[in-house]
């Protein structure tokens, strides 16, 4: 006996089994009516209730609906029995082909391969009517089914037709099919679509949004009409803020209404959609997040519900000044009321079943996040954990949220980290970091510990560093100078307005795509005293063909569409890819360079930073590259971690505190001392 499943009321079961004995045995689903003692073999004696040559899936779960009317379990083809192995390793050839009718990559085939010699297709067995009904096939892998979903009606997804260009445009389309689990009937409702889809509670119809002209849609199931619900609303629902060479993706929605009525989001409010277009679009939050700036968002307190409850708790983010804190909706008299909204950042709170009682954390970058009980108005707060009495024994730093005027003329925000026991009238010296747009986490808690692959805000700022983490605004075809246009003339900014910063005692760090962006601001800059470059892309035009291990995918596709936004393909767009290089421009470095790059590296090839590295030695210019044996993009083993810990700090001391040069640096290891001698003395 394998899976086993219990209705809900306890009064049916079901269960797979085999008699068999053999290693690869095949299992007949069984269901059981407890109350009646009644036992049918589901899948029929050899299988001949499912399709020819399928048999019940021991990897897909089985369960009923919530009436207890459908069971629900998987099928899959029935597999090829294994291949009698009696070759000698060495006679054995080990071989993948790649080809161009591979809708997949080979090397993503092999990620996912686990994945699909485990999947199973979805079937269906009405009990009342002994009734079986196959819904998944090879063509239609998944259906998405609602245990609790009233009506005949779920959703299919079928990607295949489109799997083959994810490799370049980085975007995952589907057919959504409307599919009839009585008669197993499927009809396609919206070809190609980017996102996900949703069917109303009451099977009336279906939404989702259409990236093409940033507009949400409703399928009527009854007439098979489409209707744009937002086309005259004149605010935007993309994100305003996507600076990838891709369609924008929406803000998202918050679900349906017991009435059937869609709840979505644009940048600042929540919208109520009547998806037969009867009644005009109603601002829930009339229209107060774009008045005060303030991302209004649902917080689902009861996870079992089905429809949006009439009153809503509702996050608030303030996106100028980041405060945030929850506001209650109430939606039929759209009354906002403000609840708290603080220097704090929160997470979603959790709803004790059978009282109105939540649980919630609050943090800033001084305060650990501890948990706090409060009804649904969040008074009555009490704290009711002290996780990290430690921190009253030690001085903390502070952070500020700054602002600035990029060389182009655009108004960007950071945050500045501050020492303990700052002193306005001392000069310190400042480490740069950065990452797409940090400032949103302005109050969040950073526990001090080894790192992975970034500097620890508290930990330097502990050791007498101040910290300036720019948000950075993208132009597509120029992500370095783009980098720079916010990168320098924030920091410049940030020097030309605090004398307590040292301007000779600056440094550089960044990581993954912040990495590629330090290793490319040095050819282009002498501002910073040295620079650490984690996982950089030094190359982009050897880069560009590349396989992300980690997914096996092309990286061709995030060069043309998202994060390395150079918006075209390499033979189309090659002076751009050369000018965002930095291997081009080593000649103009004059930045002692550390490297962290990792020999399994699943995100970024790792001989991108062997190109950086051997250019600069060639060039003999300071440089230095660390790869751990075995790691990942980010460290994942903690003696690496500590190490790493450990070497960046006595190289951020070393340029810009004066301290001794240790030995790794100033005479590197030699492979035959490797594991014996670390290098970490000094004074030699």
């Amino acid at each position: 006996m394998k899976n086993v499943a219990v209705d809900e009321a306890g009064g049916q079961a079901a269960f797979t089994f085999s008699k068999d004995t053999v290693k690869n045995k095949s299992y007949g689903l069984y269901y059981v009516n407890l109350k009646k003692n009644r036992k049918i073999l589901v899948s029929g004696k050899n299988f001949d209730q499912l399709h020819k040559g399928w048999v019940v899936s021991t990897h897909g779960k089985i369960f009923f609906n919530k009436a207890g009317s459908e069971l629900y379990f998987g099928t899959t083809p029935k597999p090829l029995p294994p291949l009698k192995d009696t070759l000698a390793p060495k006679e054995k050839v080990r071989l993948d082909i790649w080809t161009y009718h591979d809708t997949l990559l080979q090397p993503q085939q092999l990620v996912q391969l686990k994945r699909e010699r485990n999947r199973s297709y979805t079937a269906v067995f009405y009990p009342k009517d002994s009734k079986l009904v196959q819904l998944g096939n090879l063509k239609l892998k998944e259906i998405r089914i609602n245990p609790k979903a009233k009506g005949e009606f779920s959703l299919g997804f079928d990607n295949r037709p489109y799997l083959k260009m994810t490799s370049w445009i980085g975007q995952w389309y589907s057919d959504v099919y409307l599919v009839n689990r009585k008669t197993g009937e499927r009809k396609l409702i919206i070809p190609k679509l980017a996102g996900n889809a949703s069917l109303s509670p009451n099977q009336q119809y279906v939404a989702w949004y259409n990236v093409q002209d940033s507009a949400w849609y409703a399928y009527s199931v009854k007439t098979g009409k489409n209707i744009n619900l937002t086309g005259k609303i004149p605010y935007p629902f993309y994100n305003v803020l996507n600076d990838v060479p891709n369609m924008a993706p929406p803000y998202g929605m918050a679900g349906w209404t017991k009435k059937g009525m869609l709840v979505v989001y644009d940048r600042y409010d929540l919208w109520q959609l009547n998806p037969s277009s009867a009644t005009a679009p109603v601002n829930l939050t009339s229209g107060n997040g774009r008045k005060e700036n303030i991302r209004f968002r649902y917080v689902k307190l009861d996870k079992e519900a089905q429809t949006l409850p009439d009153n809503m708790l509702l996050t608030a983010f303030q996106l100028k000044n980041k405060k945030a804190g929850f506001y209650a909706l109430t939606m039929k008299s759209r009354k906002l009321e403000k609840l708290v909204l603080n220097d704090f950042a929160y997470n979603r709170p959790l709803k004790a079943k059978k009282a109105p009682v939540i649980i919630w954390r609050k943090e800033s970058f001084r305060v650990y996040p501890d948990l706090y009980v409060s009804n649904l108005k969040f008074s009555d707060t009490k704290k009711i954990s002290n996780a990290n009495p430690q921190q009253k024994n030690y001085i903390w730093g502070t952070v500020d949220l700054v602002h600035w005027i990029t060389f182009n003329g655009d108004t960007m925000q950071g945050l500045l980290y501050k020492p303990e026991n700052f002193d306005p009238n001392k000069k310190y010296p400042m480490l740069v970091y950065f990452y797409e747009r940090y400032s949103d986490r302005l109050h969040r808690y950073y526990s001090p510990r080894p790192i992975r692959s970034v500097i620890n805000f508290t930990y330097y700022a502990s050791n007498g560093y101040l910290i300036f983490v720019p948000d950075i605004k993208y132009k597509v075809g120029y992500p370095g100078a783009s980098a720079y246009n916010c990168v320098i003339s924030g920091t410049q900014a940030m020097v030309n307005r605090y004398s307590f910063i040292d301007r000779s005692r600056i440094g550089m760090q960044g990581q993954s795509w912040g990495g590629y962006q330090s290793a490319y601001l040095v050819t282009q800059t002498d501002m910073f005293r040295c620079a650490e470059a984690g996982a950089p892309v030094s190359n982009m035009t050897s880069a560009y063909g590349g396989i992300r291990w980690g997914s096996g995918m092309s990286r061709e596709f995030q060069y043309e569409h998202t994060q390395s936004r150079i918006g075209g393909t390499l033979w189309d767009k090659l002076p751009l890819y050369m000018q965002n290089s930095p291997l081009f421009f080593v000649p103009r470095i004059h930045t002692p360079l550390l490297i962290m790059h990792n020999d399994k590296d699943n995100a970024v090839p790792w001989y991108q930073g062997i190109e950086l590295f051997n250019a600069m030695r060639r060039l003999n210019k300071p440089v230095w590259m660390l790869v751990y044996n075995g790691q990942p993009h980010n460290l994942s083993r903690r003696a690496d971690e500590k190490d790493l810990t450990r070497r960046f700090q006595q190289f951020f001391d070393y340029y810009l505190k004066d301290a001794p040069e240790p030995e790794w640096m100033k005479k590197g290891i030699p492979a035959v001392d490797k594991g014996r001698d670390f290098g970490f003395e000094t004074g030699k």
